[in-house]
Formats: C-alpha cells, structure tokens, sequence
C-alpha cells in the first residue's frame, strides 16, 4: 500500500496497536476476532506505520520465531494503509491521528484507561478499546449507512486469511 498523511477521520479506520496485532496471531481470541470483523469488510480500513510494523515484528520474533514475525509483517502491510509520521511519536497514537483512524485497539493499560481517552479528547478523535470492548460496541449495520450509504449488505470479503 501507497503510504499516506493525515487522512480524513472515520469511524471505518481502525488502528490496533503492535500487543493486539501480535496477540491476534499467536493467541486468538477477542484480538483475532476484531481483526476478523475488519477484514470482513472492504470499507473499513486498518491503518499501520512502519514504526507499528517494526514493534509487531519485534513482539512476535521473541515470543515465535522471526520468520512468522517478517510474514505477519507483510501479510498486514498488504492489507493496511501505511501512514508517516514523525519517529518520535507513539507509534499507535500516531497512526490513528496520521491516518484518520477513529478507533484504536490496545491491550495497553495506559492508553485504555480513562485520563488517556480525557487527555485526548480535544487533540484526537479517537476511541481507545481493548478488542473486547471494540467487538462488543462495534456494528457494521449501523456503520455502513454512516460511512459507505444505503442498506448492510453484509460481510464481503473472507474475515480468515
């Protein structure tokens, strides 16, 4: 993908930080299922930077191996919009702010925790959940009509690669 900067916010672009993005290969559950729910979905977007890809890399290269680590690298810079910004940023933070992405997936407790979502409020558009919390709030019936028009036509594309 064509890197890009400071794209229009939507609710459909959808940031996971580097501890959920490895969690949803090596664990499953509630990471892999709100990945799945994106990758259903040809609207929504899952928006990365290098620097995101790199602690992903790193993360799943010391709990596996590094060569799962480069191949779950590339199969996610295939499929997300790629975003620059500066290297000293949060790499999460800044892809969200970077990319347009008003959601993001965190298993960090500092960037989940209410003072972080407060402190945000009037600089980022952002909402900050664990997966759990995005699968149980997130609707692509009450997105769709918001973001692409018309009725929930429903799942179109395979969640599993």
């Amino acid at each position: 993908m064509k890197a890009q900067s400071l794209v229009e916010a939507s609710p459909a672009r959808v940031v996971a930080d580097a501890d959920v993005l490895a969690a949803a290969l090596l664990v499953g559950g509630t990471p892999r299922d709100a990945l799945d729910m994106l990758r259903a979905h040809s609207w929504t977007t899952l928006v990365v930077s290098n620097p995101l890809l790199d602690d992903v890399e790193a993360i799943v290269a010391s709990l596996a191996t590094s060569k799962l680590a480069s191949d779950w690298r590339a199969k996610l810079a295939e499929w997300a919009d790629i975003v620059d910004h500066p290297d000293a940023d949060h790499p999460a933070l800044a892809s969200a702010y970077h990319g347009g992405a008003m959601q993001l997936l965190s298993l960090d407790p500092s960037l989940t925790g209410v003072q972080t979502g407060v402190g945000l409020q009037d600089r980022l558009p952002v909402s900050i959940r664990e997966p759990a919390a995005f699968c149980a709030v997130f609707s692509p019936e009450r997105l769709y009509p918001v973001v692409v028009g018309g009725s929930y036509p429903g799942p179109d594309r395979d969640a599993r690669w």
